[in-house]
């Protein structure tokens, strides 16, 4: 059988608290919005398009001075992502970091915007750690979405998560604001376009990623 190459297609929960998003998180007790939690699929390119794998990552939040951060009950409320189930699963962010690189077999990172400005830059500069994975393997979804025929109007009105209802495509038990319950919505949706042509495995290559 054919070995057909994937894209991986991750979503990023990161610190929030009530209001902060209106105050860029620039308010006094405002945590950095540093990633908390990855969710991240495999495409595959080829054949009938078939999610072959998913993984969701959960890193243990610190803030500046290298001390645990403590989830606000926004936060939880907002993700479900709960301080117990932190403290039981969360990694460092190098070896998130880590693990998501070698869960995408050297293929190319999409997210519904640029999530990986959190990811590789904001949480990296607060961690004090290299970014360990090259912008150019990087890509917004949403011009795959606007290659497809989807307005920007739409996808500037449409989140992650909402992205397989607007197109009636079945997407169930989701959870909005789960990382792997919005990187699936995204992932179903581009399959689906895979599906009936509106997108090609050549809308997936970087001319810099081999």
């Amino acid at each position: 059988m054919e070995k057909f190459r994937t894209a991986t297609i991750f979503d990023c929960e990161y610190l929030t608290a009530d209001g902060a998003m209106k105050r860029y998180w620039a308010g006094p007790t405002d945590p950095d919005p540093v990633v908390a939690q990855i969710g991240a699929v495999n495409l595959s390119l080829g054949g009938d398009y078939p999610v072959v794998g998913s993984k969701r990552i959960y890193i243990g939040p610190l803030d500046r001075n290298g001390k645990k951060q403590k989830l606000d009950p926004y936060f939880t409320d907002l993700t479900g992502i709960s301080q117990e189930e932190m403290d039981q699963n969360g990694v460092d962010l190098a070896e998130a970091l880590g693990q998501f690189d070698r869960f995408s077999n050297g293929g190319t990172f999409w997210s519904w915007g640029k999530d990986e400005l959190n990811l590789l830059g904001i949480s990296c500069f607060v961690a004090g750690v290299a970014p360990p994975i090259s912008a150019h393997r990087f890509g917004n979804a949403k011009s795959l979405m606007v290659r497809a025929g989807m307005s920007p109007e739409d996808i500037e009105m449409t989140t992650s998560g909402q992205l397989a209802q607007r197109f009636e495509i079945p997407h169930d038990n989701q959870r909005y604001h789960d990382a792997l319950d919005d990187a699936l919505s995204i992932a179903l949706t581009l399959q689906h376009f895979l599906r009936g042509g509106q997108l090609s495995q050549s809308d997936f290559h970087f001319p810099n990623h081999t």
